[in-house]
Formats: C-alpha cells, sequence, structure tokens
C-alpha cells in the first residue's frame, strides 16, 4: 500500500510541477491537486494522461482510483489570487 507522500513524491519524480498536494489514507484511493507548466495548451485528458505517465504501472498495480484537479501555473495563479 502507498502513502500519498509516496504517491507525490513519484508524481514530482515523473512530471516537473511547480505544486503537488495528495491526500488519500486507505492506500489505494487518492486525490490529488497538481500544477506543472507540462500542462500548457493540453486537454484536460492529455493532462491526466501525463500524471499517468509519472506513476506508470503503479496506477495499474497499487492505486486502484486516483482523483484529480490539474492546472497551469497561469490558472493556478487566477484561482489563488
Amino acid at each position: 500500500m502507498l502513502s500519498a507522500v509516496e504517491v507525490e513524491v513519484y508524481i514530482k519524480q515523473g512530471l516537473a510541477c511547480d505544486h503537488v498536494h495528495v491526500l488519500g489514507d486507505d492506500g489505494t484511493h487518492f486525490e490529488a491537486v497538481i500544477v506543472s507548466p507540462e500542462f500548457e495548451g493540453k486537454s484536460m485528458v492529455q493532462q491526466h494522461q501525463l500524471v499517468y505517465a509519472a506513476l506508470g504501472d503503479r496506477m495499474r498495480a497499487e492505486i486502484h482510483a486516483l482523483s484529480m484537479k490539474t492546472y497551469t501555473p497561469q490558472k493556478w495563479h487566477e484561482i489563488n489570487q
């Protein structure tokens, strides 16, 4: 079973991120907020695919569900003013 901190680390290792925050307490279901410049010009589906790619095989083997909100740095700045 993975911890939320481990999932955060895996995302940061596989994707250039300005901000990552992961919550989860059962080891298989997680919620994440991810801010990355790599999301610029990409659809939400493409953004999520980048996160899934960063997590690799863990998405099939260790993580049962990942609910995520993805933002570009500009959008993150706009909603947090």
